[in-house]
């Protein structure tokens, strides 16, 4: 699979979807701060990882999938939910990295300079995740596990 954007994929996104993104975002942020609030900036932190778009991202990719295959005329059901599986695997591989980003920068903040540290924790987010990305194909033969 290759990366690659697509500018007019965005006219594919109706207002309402963006509705829900928000609605979803909001909920998610504002669920973060109770639990700040209720248990400390140091815990509620852990919560800023999560991906405050995701469910409604995840929801509404599988929608578009299957109305792309309903207007094609395929009856299979599945091509939502692959989609939407995949599009969670790289929101896994994503927070793992962000979790990372996390670590670094609450562990070397206090005693070194900021700029470098949030430029390592930088560094560190983005060659966890790539490193992920690009192993999630290596067969588990390879790596010790068994092979489906």
């Amino acid at each position: 699979m290759r990366i690659r954007m697509n500018p007019s994929a965005l006219k594919n996104v109706s207002w309402p979807q963006y509705a829900v993104r928000f609605f979803f975002g909001g909920l998610v942020t504002a669920c973060t701060g109770l639990i700040a609030n209720h248990y400390g900036p140091s815990f509620g932190g852990l919560f800023l990882a999560f991906p405050a778009i995701f469910p409604a991202s995840a929801t509404l990719v599988e929608r578009q999938q299957e109305k792309k295959k309903r207007r094609a005329g395929l009856p299979d059901g599945t091509r939502g939910r692959d989609s939407a599986a995949i599009d969670a695997r790289g929101a896994a591989m994503g927070a793992t990295g962000l979790a990372l980003f996390g670590l670094l920068t609450w562990r070397l903040l206090p005693n070194h300079n900021s700029v470098a540290v949030l430029a390592l924790a930088l560094l560190g987010w983005f060659a966890l995740s790539f490193t992920l990305w690009t192993f999630r194909r290596v067969p588990r033969s390879v790596i010790g596990g068994k092979p489906h």
